[in-house]
């Protein structure tokens, strides 16, 4: 096995992160870098960092009132902490001396070297992620034998993570393309079910999935 196989390197998956994810993340790295002998040069002052991953939660918090504004900051100030953090990745990933555990003592995860099937997220769910747009959230619906047809169903969870008050419901003809839900509330968490029609009589509904609107 050559070198390059055996490099740790960081685990990414920003692109699909929540905006709550990347926080946790970015500040799990800050506070395990400041002082760290492992890593004395950073290319990024962790200060800075800190700095920057406030300002994204204080967006965060003010996007709650749909602030087109808001959001379009909250953007691009969660797209300079994702860089921040990436380059950071870089240069823990070729300091590390291909040693875990000086690796884990940043504050990163590393990814995994195996690659295995993507699981669905839930029975009838496969896939889940943002739109191009603020408000959109795309949803891939899983294919099941002998069903003619499917329907979706969604809500804002309420507090303590409780279930939909109400839920609005989709039909979906088939599951070749994902279904776009647009006009959702920025910063508000959905929670997602999904149904098969199979000889003219409905499945149960699937488990919840929850996403966060941004």
């Amino acid at each position: 096995m050559s070198t390059q196989e055996k490099q740790i390197r960081p685990l990414d998956g920003f692109a699909r992160a929540s905006d709550a994810d990347v926080v946790s993340r970015a500040t799990l790295v800050q506070t395990n870098m400041t002082g760290n002998v492992n890593f004395p040069t950073t290319p990024v002052d962790l200060a800075a960092l800190k700095t920057a991953i406030d300002r994204l939660s204080a967006l965060m918090a003010e996007a709650l009132d749909g602030s087109k504004k808001v959001i379009a900051e909250k953007k691009k100030q969660r797209t300079a902490v994702i860089q921040m953090v990436r380059l950071l990745g870089r240069y823990v990933e070729v300091d590390c001396k291909e040693d875990m555990a000086i690796f884990k003592s940043s504050g990163f995860e590393p990814a995994s070297t195996t690659k295995t099937a993507t699981q669905p997220l839930s029975e009838k769910i496969r896939k889940i992620g943002h739109g191009a747009n603020s408000g959109q959230i795309v949803v891939w619906i899983r294919s099941i034998p002998k069903a003619s047809s499917y329907e979706i169903r969604y809500g804002v969870v309420g507090a303590g993570g409780t279930p939909p008050a109400s839920w609005t419901n989709q039909l979906v003809a088939n599951v070749k393309a994902p279904i776009n839900f647009s006009g959702l509330t920025p910063g508000a968490t959905y929670a997602f079910q999904a149904r098969a029609l199979v000889q003219d009589a409905y499945t149960d509904w699937s488990d919840s999935v929850t996403f966060m609107s941004t």
